[in-house]
């Protein structure tokens, strides 16, 4: 089957000021996990042959959770867009909507990546993993092994990507917090080869009696030296493990996300759950008071959960204010900032957080995302805003959260 070439061609908007885009994407190359991979766990996560096609198993498993995780074909920047703008009255299936496309050097090498973030006037981008989210989910039940793959994984993005190239670049080192001493390690790792983000994923870390949240008191030792070193913390989208609640409901048993076949249920019931239990436990369970000079940054998350978190904390603070060391609003609104989806409305999150707290993305090169990246300010204009608040949210609140200079 022969399959559309992305044209280099393709004419980007440009904006009058530095464009600092949160949410790049790379796809892995088929070593991601192995290079660096012991030997004693090289039959942990394989590519294996299925019927002609490329599968990555895990523990022995096939997963389907990314189709094709050899990314040769992937589906075309953005043209999943009619579907997650709600257009979709035929009733087509996500496969049906996207355009399939051969993978070009831009998805995986950083200096084709750097001369298309020219093209696309964009000059700084949080660069993220596509495929890693297939990691943690599959290992809550050994925290050792998640920290032995993740930071296989690290080693080989710090091999292709860099955590800081050009100061343009600023890939996200994956930190897992099964064990804290692990946790600790990893992230000395990561500050001595330069990174400036790291990423967590929006759940439960694995444990050996039980998953727990990577917000609790026995973590904050990892917590402080986040702080100390003014790294920013980001929580990405991920497979967070919530399919299981779904498949419950469902009667699939152990069915894993499927992230190109939806189902009503499971879109309906998850939507933002997530990420709201993230943001809640870093407040209810007091690491953001803890560590007042954390800054979190939730992306790819969307924005529409925001309200409702905001309603059942203060809520919950009338209730227990006991339990709290200070107003939950006052915690989110000093350390907290946010990525809507391109379809978010952008006001509520202004209103919210303030203005300097709301961040842009594109998810550039992912089909939900924008294939012209910088195109994003016109959906700003579309909501009234000024010329001031566009600057601020298409990039000068990150060059800020960064202390960069735009």
């Amino acid at each position: 089957m022969e399959y559309p070439i992305h044209s280099n061609e393709m004419t980007y908007s440009d904006f009058a000021s530095p464009v600092f885009d949160c949410d790049f994407h790379f796809y892995e190359t088929a070593d991601a996990f192995t290079r660096y991979l012991p030997a004693q766990y090289s039959n942990v996560v394989q590519l294996v042959q299925v019927k002609g096609r490329t599968k990555i198993a895990v523990r022995g498993r096939i997963s389907e959770y990314i189709p094709n995780p050899t990314f040769e074909v992937v589906a075309a920047p953005g043209s999943g867009m009619e579907y997650f703008a709600a257009k979709n009255p035929s009733g087509k299936s996500f496969r049906e909507i996207v355009t399939p496309m051969r993978a070009i050097p831009e998805f995986t090498d950083r200096e084709a990546r750097i001369e298309l973030m020219d093209r696309m006037h964009v000059q700084a981008t949080l660069n993220y993993p596509t495929l890693a989210s297939v990691l943690e989910v599959n290992f809550m039940d050994d925290p050792e092994l998640t920290q032995i793959l993740v930071h296989a994984f690290n080693q080989w993005m710090y091999d292709e990507w860099g955590f800081d190239h050009q100061s343009r670049i600023f890939s996200t080192p994956v930190m897992n917090l099964s064990t804290l001493e692990g946790a600790i390690r990893e992230l000395d790792w990561a500050l001595e080869h330069g990174a400036k983000v790291i990423l967590v994923r929006p759940a439960p870390v694995a444990g050996w009696r039980a998953p727990r949240s990577p917000f609790l008191a026995e973590f904050d030792p990892f917590w402080s030296r986040v702080e100390d070193a003014g790294v920013l913390l980001t929580v990405h989208a991920s497979d967070s493990g919530y399919q299981k609640y779904a498949n419950e409901w469902l009667g699939r048993g152990s069915a894993e996300f499927l992230a190109f076949e939806p189902d009503a249920f499971s879109l309906a019931s998850s939507n933002g759950r997530a990420v709201s239990d993230t943001v809640i436990s870093a407040v209810c369970h007091g690491m953001l008071t803890r560590h007042p000079r954390v800054k979190m940054a939730t992306v790819e998350l969307g924005s529409s959960w925001l309200p409702r978190v905001v309603e059942d904390l203060e809520l919950t603070y009338k209730k227990v204010p006991q339990q709290f060391l200070e107003n939950p609003l006052d915690t989110i609104r000093r350390q907290l900032w946010v990525t809507p989806f391109w379809e978010d409305p952008l006001r509520p999150v202004i209103d919210i957080l303030g203005l300097d707290h709301v961040l842009y993305s594109s998810d550039w090169p992912h089909p939900e995302g924008l294939a012209d990246p910088v195109g994003y300010y016109k959906f700003c204009e579309q909501e009234g805003l000024s010329a001031e608040a566009i600057r601020k949210i298409m990039g000068a609140n990150m060059f800020d959260l960064m202390g960069m200079a735009a």
